[in-house]
């Protein structure tokens, strides 16, 4: 499955997909921890949503894209 890296995972933030990719592999992120208590790029800090089930129920949400990072697809 093919996903759109400008689909938006923080909807509060603002944040796509490639966004925080970005974010993950400038600032060398391991965990979704490190994810979270980031200064550089804030997400998942308003709703929440994007850190479960995603912001429109979907399962688009920041461990996915953690995961893409870590393999590679992203």
């Amino acid at each position: 499955m093919d996903i759109d890296l400008d689909t938006e995972i923080c909807v509060c933030n603002s944040l796509t997909i490639q966004d925080i990719a970005e974010c993950i592999k400038e600032n060398d992120l391991k965990t979704l921890k490190e994810i979270l208590e980031n200064e550089a790029l804030p997400m998942g800090d308003k709703c929440e949503a994007c850190i479960d089930e995603g912001f429109n129920n979907d399962g688009l949400n920041i461990p996915m894209v953690l995961a893409m990072v870590k393999s590679g697809r992203v």
